[in-house]
């Protein structure tokens, strides 16, 4: 009997499966308001602190959730943002990025 297949199967399962929880675990991460790239943006997690003199374009009703960039489903506490790279970001969160949504 060939057990080399089998095994080979294994591994490669065994490998793939563990990219996807190495990704998924990534993916987890949020941003933190402390990081430079967020100081840079005046990203905050919740768009109630949102430095309104600092950023005269922010409006009330403005958040992470109701942005262009926003990656993550309506409902979601928190999700992807390409400017964050694999971080998330709040969903009522808000940054100096925010572009309506189409």
């Amino acid at each position: 009997m060939n057990r080399s297949l089998p095994r080979r199967v294994f591994l490669l399962t065994l490998a793939s499966s563990g990219a996807a929880l190495a990704t998924g675990a990534q993916a987890q991460a949020l941003v933190d308001e402390k990081d430079a790239q967020a100081v840079a943006l005046g990203y905050v997690a919740d768009a109630r602190r949102a430095d309104v003199k600092k950023y005269p374009k922010f409006a009330a009703g403005q958040n992470c959730a109701n942005c262009a960039l926003y990656q993550g489903r309506a409902g979601d506490k928190a999700g992807g943002c390409p400017l964050f790279g694999a971080k998330q970001v709040a969903g009522p969160g808000w940054c100096s990025a925010w572009a309506k949504k189409a």
